[in-house]
């Protein structure tokens, strides 16, 4: 008697051809992603060879770690497009911001305007030790000024591993979660791969992004997906084309 085993979906392999990328960083030496902007063009033409059609760059934004502001990145993503355009890549490109949610973020939600991925939506982190004190506190008044929070790869905060309801509080405080598509090869490991199989399963996700730095995350687009549900991973994926740049 033959067994046969279900093939493994290649991850590159599931991109549409119309993909917008919602979470990377593109920008050369801003963060820790692109160093040059050679980096940045590898990067990108890696990206389009997969389906990425359009990029919404995500800079970090961390209080003594990367100062980085509204109007230095500004700046950064309108050389870059310039280069970019000098190189013949006319592909569509701006940037946002990846903020981690801290008092500085506080400050800067209710002082400015923050740098969004469109309309009122914002990607926020977390640190990966642990959680805000005034999480919810943040969360709150964040969607109070008219925001609307994407929690950029929830499966990767291993403090909530064991308390899925965590998840679930964080849901209905109105985040929206970004699945990295990395989690699902097992690039960060098998525990998140296993978080981000659970909130798949359980349709928590909203948007899916690359979290690109640098080739070895290009390189892991060729993994084997490891998720077991890949209609709602390709159903996860189709939804960024809310954030299609008209």
């Amino acid at each position: 008697m033959f067994f046969f085993t279900k093939a493994k979906v290649i991850l590159k392999d599931l991109i549409p051809d119309n993909y917008v990328d919602i979470h990377s960083h593109l920008l050369p030496g801003i963060d820790d992603g692109a160093k040059t902007f050679e980096d940045t063009l590898t990067l990108i033409k890696a990206l389009q060879g997969f389906g990425c059609k359009q990029f919404i760059t995500t800079p970090h934004i961390i209080q003594y770690v990367w100062d980085n502001n509204k109007e230095q990145i500004t700046a950064k993503a309108a050389a870059t497009v310039v280069e970019l355009q000098k190189n013949n890549s006319t592909v569509p490109f701006r940037a946002a911001a990846e903020y981690l949610m801290d008092d500085q973020f506080e400050r800067l939600f209710k002082s400015s305007q923050l740098l969004t991925l469109k309309d009122n939506y914002v990607l926020v982190e977390m640190s990966y030790i642990n959680a805000p004190i005034q999480l919810y506190s943040i969360l709150f008044d964040l969607q109070v000024a008219g925001y609307i929070p994407v929690l950029a790869h929830p499966e990767r905060y291993l403090f909530y591993q064991n308390n899925f309801n965590e998840y679930l509080k964080l849901k209905r405080a109105g985040c929206l979660f970004q699945l990295n598509l990395l989690s699902t090869v097992g690039y960060y490991g098998p525990e998140i791969t296993k978080i981000a199989d659970q909130l798949l399963q359980k349709g928590m996700y909203d948007f899916v992004g690359s979290d690109v730095h640098h080739n070895n995350h290009i390189a892991a687009f060729d993994q084997k997906v490891r998720v077991k549900d890949l209609v709602l991973l390709k159903e996860i994926i189709a939804s960024n084309s809310f954030f299609r740049i008209e």
